[in-house]
């Protein structure tokens, strides 16, 4: 396995869908590799219940050489709610560090921490959901191809 290195604060979304990409695997395949089978299409959904078990994340660890602990911080910690949709992004944030933030996500976020700018759910520029985070292979909208980073010209402060 090519190693792809987690950036900060990542979705196990987004690093999945990296790690898949680099080395040319289907979710389905990396599941197999892991011995956790279709467990991976599952989570870079955020649909995480259940919760992934240590010995999960142990075990994609091992193939994608980055230790469970640092995966289970891609992960929202215990008693946080998650939502599905719409996917949220931080056009400035991503324009610092090209990655979806696992916080983004959050029941309890509904704006950046960090810039105090309300999340974008769609593409500003033609108005389409964006994808999930492990399918943003070139960071912008996919209809568009507005890029993530020059999104952040539309956001608003709160």
């Amino acid at each position: 396995m090519f190693a792809v290195e987690p950036m900060e604060g990542e979705s196990l979304s987004h690093f999945l869908g990296r790690v898949r990409r680099r080395n040319h695997l289907s979710p389905s395949a990396l599941g197999q590799l892991a011995g956790i089978g279709a467990k991976i299409a599952r989570w870079e959904r955020f649909h995480l219940n259940p919760f992934p078990s240590d010995a999960d994340l142990k075990a994609l660890g091992e193939v994608v050489g980055v230790e469970g602990g640092r995966l289970r911080l891609m992960l929202p910690p215990l008693g946080e709610g998650m939502i599905f949709e719409p996917i949220r992004l931080c056009g400035t944030c991503y324009d610092e560090l090209p990655c979806h933030k696992i916080e983004w996500q959050f029941k309890s976020v509904w704006k950046c921490q960090k810039h105090g700018l309300k999340l974008l759910s769609k593409c500003p520029n033609c108005g389409k959901k964006f994808k999930t985070p492990a399918l943003w292979e070139f960071g912008e909208c996919d209809r568009c191809f507005l890029p993530f980073a020059q999104m952040r010209k539309y956001e608003k402060i709160i």
